[in-house]
């Protein structure tokens, strides 16, 4: 496996923005590029920072109420494409695919709407699809991406891109992997756990 990978673009979509900025204060000092959505691009842009919007990429808007903004093969592709696989860089070539190697997601607070008594149809909305996806896909590729899952992980991420800059080695992403796995694990058993009791 190919170790050490240096972090270019990053993809960042998350629900709680509260710790971003310190992350992003280092991410913009190594030169990485900020691809987001929705709230979170305003609010990187915000904090100064220039960043792309998924939509300029994909050429779709968020659509169906916010619940597809990242589902598309442009982002997709990007993220699960193989950095040392000949067909998949061809691929992404032809179909203008552009390479992220840093994911930094949350997911919708399914257990906390549950908790707060919300309504069925509330609880439904707070399943979380395209950043659970995210999260599988960043982790599936460990080899080549670094996947963040939740905001527990950013002063992880922070120590390491102040100790090595934007590169990670393979061992630093299999880690991110592992824990990401563990988060969709945890989510969706929180998710068939309240199905099974409704």
């Amino acid at each position: 496996m190919a170790g050490t990978k240096r972090i270019k673009t990053a993809l960042i979509s998350v629900f709680h923005k509260d710790g971003l900025d310190d992350l992003l204060k280092k991410l913009d000092q190594e030169g990485v590029q900020f691809l987001s959505t929705g709230g979170t691009q305003q609010f990187i842009e915000s904090l100064g920072y220039e960043c792309q919007k998924v939509e300029d990429v994909t050429s779709y808007p968020s659509i169906l109420g916010g619940r597809v903004k990242t589902l598309h093969p442009k982002i997709f592709g990007g993220i699960l494409a193989r950095r040392d696989n000949e067909e998949d860089q061809k691929q992404m070539v032809e179909y203008t695919i552009p390479a992220i190697d840093l994911v930094i997601v949350d997911l919708y607070p399914f257990e906390q709407t549950v908790a707060s008594g919300a309504s069925a149809q509330d609880i439904i909305e707070k399943i979380d699809i395209g950043g659970i996806s995210l999260i599988r896909a960043g982790a599936k590729n460990f080899k080549d991406v670094v996947i963040v899952p939740s905001k527990a992980e950013y002063p992880v991420l922070l120590q390491l891109l102040n100790t090595k800059g934007a590169e990670t080695d393979i061992e630093d992403r299999k880690m991110f992997a592992e824990r990401a796995f563990g988060v969709s694990s945890h989510y969706d058993t929180a998710i068939h756990s309240w199905f099974a009791a409704e």
